[in-house]
């Protein structure tokens, strides 16, 4: 799996990014996992013609001790397996990591 690793981070600065995350109402379906959503406008031509049937899509945000793990994969909400759910064209990955990054640093948490 291909992965975005934030290591070393303060147990108090986990909290406030979590707190974030459960506010914008990233939630996913287990404790410390968040589903940030992919732009419609940065979908791949399959992902736009499945949107409906398989979307919404997003990637994976794993909160752990002390580090914040992101899939680089994107997931459909509505199915597990399609050939619609694949790895983040660079596109996609870009913006994703420039989001997460972003969002930690208007949190005012230096990493």
């Amino acid at each position: 799996m291909r992965n975005y690793l934030l290591e070393d981070i303060y147990e108090e600065d986990l909290k406030k990014i979590t707190e974030a995350l459960k506010e914008l109402e990233f939630t996913g379906g287990l404790d410390g996992i968040f589903y940030i959503p992919v732009p419609d406008c940065l979908l791949q031509n399959e992902q736009k013609e499945h949107l409906g049937e398989c979307g919404p899509y997003f990637m994976a945000l794993e909160v752990l001790e002390n580090e914040l793990k992101l899939e680089l994969l994107v997931r459909a909400r509505n199915k597990l397996r399609c050939s619609c759910v694949c790895y983040a064209t660079p596109e996609q990955r870009n913006h994703m990591l420039d989001y997460l990054d972003n969002f930690i640093n208007d949190l005012e948490i230096s990493l």
